[in-house]
């Protein structure tokens, strides 16, 4: 027969499972999903750059790379279509696609290179939500595609 000391060392160890250690990291909402990756892509997470492959989970504040001959397409949960050509660096700054309770926004920044941005139903609910950014300028969408080159000098 198990006795009651048992027991609750059984159950505070169950709870203890349960609960993530404090200042344990925990990854940060997927956004979307990688549909086209060719030639030299990553996904940069953590400072680690991670061959990007069709189907891989993208995270807010994943970083996207592609090198001379690559080539990377994402498809967000909104339907946001962003591709990016060779040589060109981009993050996902923010991403929230909270219909239901009012909470809409995507920024994505283009560091350097070529990008192409198709809306998805962010930009269709809330316009104002979406910004495009480069080091040099701010793109609010108001239309339904928008292609991005930005070389720094």
């Amino acid at each position: 027969m198990t006795s009651f000391r048992s027991w609750t060392t059984i159950i505070v160890l169950a709870i203890g499972a349960a609960v993530p250690l404090e200042g344990q990291a925990q990854e940060p909402p997927a956004v979307g999903r990688i549909k086209v990756a060719s030639g030299a892509a990553f996904i940069v997470r953590q400072n680690l750059s991670i061959p990007a492959t069709a189907g891989q989970v993208v995270f807010r504040a994943d970083g996207l790379r592609t090198g001379a001959n690559g080539r990377l397409g994402i498809t967000l949960k909104d339907d946001t279509r962003v591709s990016l050509g060779p040589d060109s660096e981009a993050r996902i700054d923010q991403f929230v696609y909270a219909p239901s309770e009012g909470r809409l926004s995507f920024v994505f920044s283009l560091a350097r290179g070529v990008a192409a941005y198709v809306s998805g139903q962010i930009a269709k609910l809330a316009p104002d939500a979406v910004r495009l950014e480069t080091p040099a300028a701010i793109v609010g969408v108001r239309g339904t595609s928008v292609a991005l080159h930005y070389a720094p000098q």
